[in-house]
């Protein structure tokens, strides 16, 4: 798992990968939001996705005991990687 700061908005893009540790993709999650009241969650293959859903589920929770009901909206995206254009699933993640 890495962020990296976009340059559309100062919004932090975490990326997951399959062998991403839930709880440690849930806490970035979680301290985006309360940063900056939204976050986008970045995904490519089954595995990672997999991952990223339950951070989320997980990231929830945490924000739920500071007051934050987030919901998150899935989105297709074409990701460049070593020349080659692959599809991500995108989760933009903010309060309710």
């Amino acid at each position: 798992m890495e962020t990296e700061n976009v340059d559309i908005g100062h919004i932090d893009t975490i990326k997951v990968a399959a062998s991403s540790r839930t709880s440690a993709v849930a806490g970035a999650i979680a301290g985006v939001i309360r940063e900056h009241q939204r976050a986008d969650v970045q995904a490519i293959g089954a595995s990672a996705v997999n991952q990223a859903v339950k951070a989320l589920a997980l990231a929830k929770g945490y924000l739920a005991e500071d007051g934050y009901d987030i919901i998150c909206v899935p989105h297709f995206v074409d990701v460049e990687i070593d020349g080659k254009l692959r599809t991500a699933i995108k989760f933009s993640v903010e309060p309710r």
